[in-house]
């Protein structure tokens, strides 16, 4: 990456990390019961085209606010300078000035990369002036698309070393890889929009036409499949969704390692974060028979994973609360992460001393 943009993607992969980079959470995931659009799901989703593979969502002030990042925050290593060099240099203070953070993945079928291509809706407070001076002045050009200001930085080509035969490191050959540009656009006040150039201008038209499928213009809320996953997560704070079988054919595993991967066709991962973590993962498959062997795999390694918790009295209660559940094509399996489970990690860590038992 050319020095002239680094600052421009630093800044955007902060955003969009912002809530998970303390070493608090968790994936891509979640929202408030009093978050739901009438549709479902954040109002933001309005802006994500309908052939988006993940969609993801955290309340990020729910989350930097609960008692179990503050144990982490306590417990971790975290990187206070690099929070305040983002704050001198753009005004966005993660602690407070990120609200929510909705993600999404779509099939790269315009850059011909194969890998994708990723956008971040971050609400919250942003001193739109200042951040794109900062991006100006370290390469980014700006460019208006339909009537909404972008700010652009073009990623150059680069190559990389990559082994002709995987099982032998030693076979180097040249992999060429063409990132694609990288944008930010305040859609509205208070709503920056981070990420692949394509999927912003998607997001500008959906903001100023609205769901227009005669003309090609869609949303993700008119994805009835994906929307009936989100509109189950309602008790969660923490969410993600998603087709299994693209992000699949999009990982680039050799064929006997796919061949061992279940038939899951969507995935939906959820999380409850407070005091503790609770959560659940969910697989539907291609058709009963996959669901069954699914379950027998999650079955063994949940013997296996009691069997080895049995010695370490802080993770049994992890272990007995994992429950396994579902019917038909779907699997899901429940957990519960106890807030002491995190006193623990704390203490092993040399910078939290151990809770009392009085």
């Amino acid at each position: 990456m050319s020095t002239k943009t680094r600052y421009f993607v630093i800044v955007s992969l902060l955003v969009i990390g912002v809530g998970f980079g303390t070493g608090l959470v968790a994936y891509y995931v979640g929202f408030p019961a009093g978050a739901l659009a009438s549709r479902g799901g954040p109002t933001e989703l309005n802006f994500i085209p309908r052939d988006a593979s993940v969609i993801a969502f955290a309340n990020v002030q729910e989350i930097m606010a609960s008692e179990l990042r503050q144990k982490l925050h306590r417990a971790l290593p975290t990187q206070e300078n690099g929070q305040q060099e983002l704050q001198n240099q753009t005004g966005i203070n993660l602690e407070t000035d990120i609200d929510s953070v909705v993600a999404c993945m779509s099939p790269d079928t315009a850059g011909g990369t194969g890998r994708g291509a990723g956008m971040v809706l971050a609400r919250g407070r942003f001193d739109e002036t200042k951040i794109e001076a900062l991006m100006r002045e370290h390469g980014a050009h700006v460019e208006t698309y339909n009537g909404k200001r972008m700010v652009v930085a073009d990623a150059a080509d680069r190559t990389l070393d990559v082994p002709n035969d995987p099982n032998d490191a030693t076979q180097p050959s040249i992999r060429h890889l063409h990132p694609a540009d990288v944008s930010l656009s305040f859609i509205e006040p208070g709503l920056a929009a981070i990420g692949s150039t394509r999927l912003i201008k998607a997001a500008i038209d959906l903001h100023k036409a609205g769901n227009n499928p005669q003309a090609g213009l869609e949303s993700v809320t008119g994805n009835d499949e994906l929307m009936n996953l989100v509109r189950s997560l309602d008790s969660s704070n923490a969410w993600a969704v998603g087709r299994f079988d693209v992000l699949r054919s999009q990982s680039h595993l050799p064929d006997n390692v796919l061949s061992q991967i279940p038939a899951i066709t969507w995935f939906a991962a959820s999380a409850h974060i407070n005091g503790g973590l609770r959560g659940t993962l969910r697989a539907d498959t291609r058709d009963d028979e996959s669901a069954n062997n699914l379950r027998d795999v999650v079955r063994g390694f949940l013997a296996l994973a009691k069997m080895g918790a049995g010695a370490k009295p802080e993770l049994q209660a992890v272990m007995q609360s994992l429950e396994l559940s579902g019917t038909g094509k779907t699997v899901s399996l429940s957990f519960v992460v106890p807030a002491e489970l995190f006193d623990v990690i704390g203490a092993a860590s040399g910078r939290v001393k151990p809770a009392m038992n009085h």
